[in-house]
Parts: structure tokens; C-alpha cells; sequence
């Protein structure tokens, strides 16, 4: 897995009343392929409500552009659902309402690999970057766990 630092992290100049600490964004991108179509492929990844199945999360609850998603330690996020693009086989989403997080996106495409499989691309740009590593080792958990469930049905 690699992180990408999109900006440095520093302190800004300027009077002491005015100077803030600008965190390092990370981006983190992981990829699988899957020998099965894409869109039966999508008919899991798009189910937002479904990412539990396949993701490391024990639920999630969608309502509207809305979505809240439950770690395993009891955590629950926030989300918007930016984009869930049936053409496109894509959703995005942002965590919201955390203070911890000061900016985040998640994009999870479905891609036609043009042999009859897929390809299915999970990324994430978020500040703080240690964060980012850590939802990049779970989407690399999550998609060895689609894999094994889309190559086995």
C-alpha cells in the first residue's frame, strides 16, 4: 500500500493568535480484480447499505444521501454519499461530524476489465494521512473479502 502525502504538514506563519498546524492529507488506493462481471459485481458494492458484507464494519444504515457505518469496536461514522452512480458502477462518500477528521473522501469504482471480469478500486484521500493508512488496510481487507465472496457464489 502506498500513501501519498498531498500537502506538508506545518505550522503556518503569522502572530501567535493566528499561526495553525496544517495536517499531511493521505492517499491511499487499492485495487483487485475479480473474475466475475462487473455488474453482478455492483449489485453488491453498489447496495450501500450491504458494505458491512464485505467490508470490515458490523453495519450500516443508509437514509437518504445519508449513511452511518458501525466499526467492530461499537464506533459509529457519519457519512454523505456524494455520488452512487449506477452507470458508472461508483460511490463516493465523506465522513462527517467527526472532529478527529478534518477532511476526507472515499471513492469505490467497479471497472469492466474487457475479459469478462472486473476490477474494483477502492481509494481514499483523508487529513490526518494516519488515518488514511488505517481505512487502507481495511479496503485492502474488504476487497480480498469481495473477492473470496463474488469468485465463490
Amino acid at each position: 500500500m502506498h500513501v501519498s502525502k498531498k500537502s506538508t504538514g506545518v505550522l503556518t506563519d503569522g502572530p501567535p493568535a493566528r499561526r495553525r498546524y496544517i495536517f499531511r492529507m493521505g492517499s491511499v488506493r487499492r485495487h483487485v480484480h475479480i473474475d466475475r462481471d462487473p455488474d453482478t459485481v455492483w449489485k453488491l458494492v453498489g447496495d450501500l447499505a450491504r458494505q458491512h458484507e464485505w467490508f470490515p464494519l458490523t453495519g450500516c444504515r443508509v437514509e437518504g444521501n445519508k449513511r452511518w457505518i458501525t466499526l467492530p469496536s461499537g464506533i459509529t461514522f457519519e457519512e454523505d454519499i456524494v455520488t452512487h452512480d449506477h452507470s458508472l458502477r461508483r460511490f463516493q462518500y465523506r465522513m462527517v461530524g467527526n472532529p478527529g477528521i478534518t477532511s476526507h473522501l472515499g471513492t469505490c469504482d467497479v471497472l469492466d476489465d474487457g475479459r469478462g471480469g472486473s476490477t474494483v478500486v477502492y481509494s481514499t484521500d483523508m487529513e490526518p494521512e494516519a488515518l488514511a493508512l488505517v481505512i487502507g488496510g481495511a479496503a485492502g481487507e474488504g476487497l480480498a473479502r469481495l473477492k473470496r465472496i463474488m469468485e465463490t457464489d
